[in-house]
């Protein structure tokens, strides 16, 4: 079995734990007799189990590492939990994978220890043959909640927005605000879980807001990075900088965030949330993937207005449908 093949094995039992077989020999176009010698050489060295008969038959990755640690906030640093919990769980992983994870553990439990205001932080990792998940839970305010009385927004939804931005931070002496936007960026999965709000980023691009979520108080965090990922940080990084300005000048934002349920995009006032910041980049690249139509209020506001106000700040509109390609090219007509 190659490294492909079993990478591809090992992602479809991820996806979906049924149907296994018939899936991977309609993939790689073998017999079903060859997917299963897969899975069965996969079974034995103990990275997957297997449940059920026949047709019916069921995988599962095996969790191959566990780890749970409870530290009080008072007095943690983020190097530790680092070394005591982080480290020694990827340290046969590719340089580029230990680099990412290193980084994003870091960012993420200094952001508990200096906003949560929690009294403790526990930190979850879990490692199959696939994947490395680890999660940061606090229980103190909620980030959402945080963020919403820092900014004085109306909803704690638009703190989703604000996230999704970059360059946010309530204490802008000691942070820059970049960390969670790029650490989202870093891994292949990211969610937020706080005040029955879900803010999730996965690495197809795709930003949602899932609402009516259970939980406790506090903040949870989830990042999954595949275990032979490619990434390395400065391509992340590199995606987000502009020719000739500081690092983090271009930012792109999902305007689906700043659509809430039951809600079109049509009105000023939307208009001026979705652009609060705006100013701080020089290109805001403006991903329209999810929203079927807009307002002419809100486009003006958007494209018009803010563009006069910040002539520097360059908005790029993509993913646009019919409907939103005709009211933006309506109001650059007028411009």
């Amino acid at each position: 079995m190659t490294p492909d093949i079993r990478h591809t094995v090992l992602a479809a039992i991820a996806q979906d734990k049924s149907n296994v077989a018939a899936r991977l020999a309609d993939l790689h176009h073998v017999t079903r007799q060859s997917a299963s010698a897969w899975l069965t050489k996969l079974k034995r060295e103990g990275v997957i189990t297997a449940s059920g008969a026949g047709r019916g038959i069921c995988y599962q990755l095996v969790p191959l590492v566990h780890l749970r640690r409870i530290y009080a906030r008072s007095n943690l640093h983020e190097d530790r939990v680092w070394r005591e919990v982080i480290a020694p769980s990827v340290q046969d992983l590719p340089a580029n994978v230990r680099d990412i994870w290193h980084y994003a553990t870091t960012e993420i439990v200094n952001n508990a220890i200096d906003h949560s205001q929690a009294k403790e932080v526990m930190v979850v990792l879990l490692r199959d043959a696939l994947n490395t998940t680890v999660y940061v839970v606090d229980n103190g305010e909620g980030i959402f909640s945080k963020i919403q009385r820092a900014l004085n927004l109306f909803d704690p939804r638009d703190a989703i927005l604000e996230i999704a931005k970059g360059k946010l931070t309530t204490d802008p002496v000691h942070h820059t605000g970049d960390g969670i936007f790029f650490v989202s960026k870093v891994m292949d999965d990211f969610n937020i879980y706080c005040d029955k709000l879900n803010f999730m980023h996965c690495d197809m691009g795709v930003d949602m807001l899932l609402e009516g979520i259970k939980g406790g108080p506090g903040t949870k965090i989830l990042m999954r990075l595949v275990n032979n990922s490619i990434r390395n940080l400065q391509s992340v990084f590199d995606q987000f900088a502009v020719a000739g300005e500081p690092a983090f000048a271009k930012t792109i934002v999902p305007v689906r965030l700043a659509q809430h349920e039951g809600e079109q995009l049509v009105s000023r006032s939307q208009g001026k949330r979705l652009t609060m910041r705006f100013d701080q980049f020089k290109v805001v690249i403006l991903d329209f993937d999810g929203v079927k139509e807009i307002g002419q209020a809100f486009a003006d506001q958007v494209f018009r207005v803010f563009q006069q106000l910040h002539p520097t700040t360059k908005l790029v509109p993509i993913h646009m449908t019919e409907c939103v390609e005709n009211v933006y090219r309506r109001v650059i007509k007028q411009s």
